[in-house]
């Protein structure tokens, strides 16, 4: 009895090899069982797993979705290095807007608030705005283009239920494309300024916004920035940019994000400065032109801080929120190929199941 059973199980492991060998005569099944001789098997071929379409294509949808983890992951990462260069570039540009608003202060100290006469300082009838919107130049960052697109609609649509005319500069290829196709007339000119906006982008910027109140062709303009208040958090705000105000130079509080890691995560840190104080200016310092001469400099220099800090805001915003976005398609990457691992697995054992049940029926046939 022993014997027996040691011949059918020796004649079902040889029928297991022929079979996954593709040896499948009957010759080959009859001596298997029979014992009365061995059929050899190559040792590559033996315990192959013979795989069904459906277990291939899961294998390679888990190969897909492993290479898309490792971009968005790494996408991550790079908006996470460009949120620090963003950070540094308002650091170091911090110091010269206080300067700017000290010297402010203490020249219309001296002058005198209601002696200062100045066309940047001048409000007129506003009978045309001139709108600046700011978006980005890629995707891939939630839903930061569509904000500031869709607070951009909401402005015009109040200007023109208030029966004043206006025209977009529009600042980043998304909010270009957007309106292009819907309000072409309406486009004053538009400009990009790339993930890395510099002192001379915005000096540009802001002749041409200097330029066109100066001119007359525009009573006010109005700035649309996202602003920056945290990595998963951003405000689309809207300011007015002209006619500056003065009380407003003079009080105007600067905030400070400064990007740092907290248990193994990103965090980001603000610090709120007061306004600068008045500089105080020697008794025998003497001027070689008009303090309102010099204010009247000033304020072009002032404009420009304000418009590239403005651009950095948004362009912070907009990589905070590709790193959110990224975070997220990397979470789900990973659920995915958990998932997906379980369904190959289950796959593969159902394959491996289906073969062993055939094997047996088949040497429930023969005997």
């Amino acid at each position: 009895m022993k014997r027996l059973s040691f011949l059918l199980f020796a004649g079902v492991a040889s029928f297991s090899a022929a079979f996954q060998a593709g040896i499948m005569s009957t010759s080959a099944l009859q001596a298997s069982f029979l014992g009365t001789s061995v059929v050899e098997v190559a040792p590559s071929s033996v315990g192959t797993l013979v795989m069904d379409g459906k277990s291939n294509a899961i294998r390679d949808r888990i190969k897909t979705v492993k290479n898309t983890r490792k971009i968005t992951e790494a996408m991550r990462l790079v908006a996470a290095a460009k949120v620090r260069r963003a950070q540094d570039a308002v650091i170091k540009t911090r110091p010269f807007n206080e300067a700017l608003q000290k010297i402010f202060r203490a020249l219309s100290t001296q002058i005198g608030a209601e002696n200062i006469d100045l066309p940047l300082l001048k409000a007129r009838e506003v009978k045309k705005v001139l709108l600046v919107a700011i978006s980005g130049d890629r995707g891939l960052c939630g839903g930061y283009n569509n904000y500031a697109i869709k607070r951009t609609e909401a402005r015009i649509k109040e200007l023109e239920a208030a029966g004043l005319e206006f025209e977009v500069l529009l600042i980043g290829k998304k909010i270009n494309q957007y309106f292009k196709r819907r309000i072409p007339k309406k486009i004053f000119k538009s400009y990009d300024c790339g993930q890395a906006p510099s002192g001379q982008d915005a000096t540009e910027i802001s002749q041409i916004l200097l330029g066109a109140f100066l001119s007359g062709n525009a009573d006010a303009v109005e700035l649309i920035y996202t602003k920056f208040i945290s990595l998963i958090a951003s405000t689309p705000s809207i300011k007015t940019m002209l006619p500056l105000s003065a009380s407003g130079i003079e009080s105007e509080q600067d905030e400070i994000f400064e990007l740092s890691s907290k248990d193994g995560n990103f965090d980001v840190t603000r610090k709120t400065n007061a306004p600068a104080d008045a500089m105080v200016f020697p008794p025998e310092l003497i001027f070689e032109q008009d303090p309102l001469a010099i204010l009247n400099a000033i304020l072009p220099l002032y404009l420009n801080g304000q418009v590239l800090r403005s651009l950095q805001e948004s362009v912070a915003s907009e990589l905070a929120a590709r790193m959110t976005a990224m975070q997220a398609a990397t979470d789900n990457a990973k659920s995915l190929q958990k998932d997906l691992s379980l369904k190959y697995n289950r796959a593969r054992q159902a394959a491996v199941t289906q073969e062993l049940l055939e094997i047996v029926a088949g040497a429930a046939a023969l005997t």
